[in-house]
């Protein structure tokens, strides 16, 4: 999955709110080997006020109305990659939802990424009556919110006990359990050492029966392990990361850097590493 960010405070500097500069984003992350393409029109940071629902939207649709003419444009990087690569919608409120989905380029989308943790009983309606697929991603609170003084006692068994119960919400308000995914949302809600626990048993999570994404790209954790405060600069200590993800069931892994992810993945199960 590759993170295409259409805001112009993302925190790793790669944003843009020029549709044909993230429509050759797109491009590039997909020609690179992306299955799947993150579209988020809000910044994740907490030192960031929230956008309005109105300016979320209208910053997603001009690339929704272009997604056709970008996928069909861009040769497979090999012949393992999607043919039709996937539409990811990162946000976490119900109006966003509703709006692109309902929009006359709705039916493009593959994916809603809800990273309110189905803070919302309405998105389960809207992804109900939706045939997107939906991704549940671990975090307390709402998003923009700083929840970084949070503990936990057990952060793995208490995640477990998280989506045991946001996945018998989404099933018993109609969604196939096929069209979950879930996320653990490393430096969501969590220290950079709690974090790590939760990359050391994210076998763990596979035990739900849903694809589990893994944020790796960037974060926190890999930073503080290198000592680096700049995001943009931790493309190698994620790519290091990798190893933990192999063998895990239908995994998808979420990155900035297509390109180099790509390339690290092949080489590891090329030589069965």
């Amino acid at each position: 999955m590759g993170i295409v960010n259409v805001n112009d405070d993302s925190f790793s500097g790669d944003g843009s709110l020029d549709s044909y500069e993230i429509a050759q984003q797109c491009r590039a992350k997909i020609a690179a080997g992306a299955d799947i393409i993150d579209l988020g029109a809000e910044s994740a940071r907490t030192n960031r006020e929230a956008i309005s629902e109105e300016e979320e939207v209208a910053r997603l649709l001009p690339v929704l109305e272009r997604w056709q003419e970008i996928v069909t444009e861009v040769p497979r990087r090999d012949a393992e990659q999607l043919n039709t690569p996937v539409l990811s919608i990162n946000t976490w409120r119900p109006q966003v939802i509703e709006s692109v989905l309902n929009s006359e380029f709705g039916s493009q989308i593959g994916l809603i990424n809800d990273m309110s943790a189905l803070a919302y009983p309405e998105t389960l309606e809207i992804m109900r009556n939706s045939a997107a697929s939906l991704l549940i991603m671990h975090s307390v609170g709402l998003p923009k919110q700083d929840h970084s003084h949070l503990q936990w006692q057990n952060v793995v068994d208490e995640m477990k006990q998280f989506f045991t119960e946001k996945l018998a919400l989404a099933t018993a308000a109609g969604i196939d359990k096929n069209r979950l995914v879930i996320d653990p949302g490393l430096d969501f809600a969590k220290s950079s050492s709690e974090s790590l626990q939760v990359l050391q048993a994210i076998d763990d999570f596979s035990s739900f029966g849903c694809p589990v994404l893994i944020p790796l790209s960037r974060k926190q954790f890999v930073g503080d392990a290198i000592g680096e405060d700049e995001p943009v600069e931790r493309d190698a200590g994620t790519v290091a990361c990798l190893p933990s993800i192999l063998g895990l069931p239908a995994s998808i892994v979420r990155v900035h850097n297509v390109a180099a992810t790509w390339q690290a993945l092949k080489t590891l199960i090329q030589f069965n590493f």
